[in-house]
């Protein structure tokens, strides 16, 4: 009886022993090679819940020690976790994020640190949220066109969104200040000297130098909290 016939695909290269390696058979009959998976999470407010994309990155089983995480606006890349996994990717591993913005909101930057990865450092990314933006695909002249203007146009949004939120902050703040909100940390309350060593001041019996250290202040704060001393009393029926 004749034994079935055998048969092994040629790995072109050595597989590293440090890397966790998997091994895929493509169409063409070609093995292709992945090394270390890494994560990216940020969010922009430490008030902000990250389990939205973490669990999108634990559902590929990404390890846990290759997943970093920023809590930090997308404005620049300045973020040291990000900084980090920047540094210890190589060539050919493979990075995934929930959406373009969260990899930033900066139009410019973020087409600059997709060069970077991409060109640069030849890692792939994968964009969860837009199957479209999977650098492991589509590696020919219309793949790669098409893929630069989906990340062109998603950049754009992501800023643009980034430029809206500051301009509905910034109304937010204008239309609560109308309203009498104040903002930032309450004023101290004055030492129970102050009518007195601003009533002296006043009459120049005692210069501002003197009365500022007698109310335990800085000489700037004593003549910013007379100027409102004297404007409430001004008001006062």
């Amino acid at each position: 009886m004749r034994e079935a016939a055998t048969h092994s695909w040629p790995i072109p290269f050595p597989i590293p022993v440090r890397a966790t390696c998997k091994r895929q058979k493509e169409k063409e009959g070609t093995i292709t090679i992945s090394t270390n998976t890494y994560g990216y999470i940020r969010v922009s407010t430490r008030e902000q819940n990250e389990d939205r994309q973490l669990i999108a990155l634990r559902e590929l089983n990404i390890p846990k020690r290759n997943i970093y995480m920023d809590k930090q606006s997308g404005k620049d890349f300045d973020r040291p976790q990000y900084k980090k996994l920047v540094r210890r990717m190589k060539k050919d591993d493979l990075l995934y994020i929930k959406s373009i913005d969260r990899l930033g909101r900066n139009y410019g930057e973020i087409l600059e640190q997709w060069r970077l990865l991409t060109k640069e450092k030849g890692i792939d990314i994968v964009v969860l949220d837009m199957p479209l933006l999977d650098t492991r695909r589509g590696k020919d002249l219309m793949g790669t066109f098409l893929s630069d203007i989906v990340l062109q146009v998603l950049s754009f949004v992501a800023e643009n969104e980034r430029v809206n939120i500051r301009q509905r902050q910034a109304e937010g703040i204008a239309a609560a200040k109308t309203r009498g909100v104040r903002f930032g940390r309450p004023p101290r309350p004055l030492p129970e000297n102050f009518p007195s060593a601003y009533q002296r001041w006043k009459a120049k019996e005692i210069t501002a130098t003197a009365a500022a250290k007698e109310c335990g202040m800085a000489l700037s704060t004593f003549r910013y909290r007379a100027a409102i001393y004297e404007t409430a009393k001004t008001q006062i029926p």
